[in-house]
């Protein structure tokens, strides 16, 4: 049985395709050439998200925190375990240019640093090789992420990137290193410079709304800071003065880090406020002691124009801190999210 699959864009346009109730909705597409964001196609990464408008589907496996709780009620899916089971119209929240004609060719870069930063955060510095086509340069938003394979371990993982684009082909990320994660081990253990490693992408929606006047809050979760540190370069860059706030949270002192960068983009952008926020702090911390959602509640009872929302960080922080902007009447369409599991 086959099935018209109806995907709008932000921008209003259309496209068309049909889904086999045994396709997932995301393989459907890119078997008639359509390329709409995706990165891992498991359910772990969350690129693929999307709204059903109408219809029936099934909804396979996912990861948890990759869509709400209250996802059946909404209609939030992910392109690439949904399979339907009629015909479906889905919104996509991103323009109809973010869906490409062709699967994106796999860069070659190499190490060049993996740094300690902090308890817990790597600083992992990328340099692509010379391409045919595009040379060294390297085109991406503020705030997407490319996927990171490691042929030598068959080892793959997607992350956001936290420079700007650039003509020098040096990509940067902040990893935090997990206690039994296979890419936190390799950084940990086996890294070497000059290892070789595969680059997919660029993908993800995540990223500033250019046209929207309003302040802008950045409410980051540890390594959630890495969209935030490449959208700020970006203004810094453009020498952009739109007030913003940006609450970094991590667990304890010793995971503070990016104070140095931090400070020099405030230097930049005036209107840059930082608020460094410690879920457990020492008697001796002087910024402010609980969670960025604790912190954001706070400021929004303290201004009187409400701000955009930007949140990237663990599902719990992202969900925390929704709930807290909607309390405070930011409106849905105000609030953009980057999840990661």
């Amino acid at each position: 049985m086959s099935y018209s699959i109806t995907l709008s864009t932000l921008d209003d346009q259309k496209i068309q395709f049909n889904c086999d109730a045994e396709q997932s909705v995301q393989d459907a597409a890119e078997a008639v050439g359509f390329f709409p964001p995706a990165i891992c196609k498991m359910g772990g990464c969350g690129s693929c998200l999307a709204v059903c408008d109408s219809g029936d589907y099934q909804l396979k496996s996912y990861s948890q925190g990759m869509l709400p709780d209250n996802a059946e009620e909404m209609g939030d899916i992910l392109l690439c375990r949904t399979y339907p089971k009629s015909d479906l119209i889905i919104h996509a929240p991103y323009n109809a240019d973010k869906i490409q004609s062709r699967q994106p060719l796999a860069r070659e870069a190499e190490v060049v640093k993996a740094e300690i930063l902090a308890e817990r955060t790597v600083r992992l510095v990328l340099q692509l090789l010379p391409d045919e086509e595009q040379g060294l340069a390297f085109e991406f938003e503020p705030g997407q992420f490319v996927e990171l394979e490691v042929p030598s371990l068959d080892l793959k993982r997607a992350y956001s990137l936290s420079n700007t684009p650039n003509w020098d082909g040096q990509l940067e990320f902040l990893i935090r290193l997990q206690n039994s994660g296979l890419f936190s081990n390799y950084l940990k253990n086996k890294v070497k410079i000059g290892d070789a490693i595969k680059v997919h992408g660029p993908s993800g929606t995540f990223g500033i709304q250019g046209q929207s006047l309003n302040p802008r809050c950045f409410i980051a979760g540890g390594t959630g800071l890495a969209p935030f540190l490449s959208m700020l370069r970006r203004m810094a860059e453009w020498g952009e003065d739109h007030p913003t706030q940006l609450f970094l949270g991590v667990n304890n002192e010793q995971e503070v880090f990016c104070r140095q960068e931090l400070e020099e983009l405030q230097q930049a952008l005036p209107q840059l406020h930082v608020n460094f926020c410690v879920w457990k702090p020492s008697e001796d911390w002087i910024d402010f002691s609980g969670t960025p959602a604790d912190a954001l509640a706070i400021y929004l009872k303290q201004i009187d124009i409400l701000p955009d929302i930007y949140l990237c960080g663990p599902p719990l922080l992202v969900e925390a801190t929704t709930q807290i902007a909607l309390q405070n009447g930011i409106s849905p369409e105000r609030i953009h999210c980057e999840r990661f599991a």
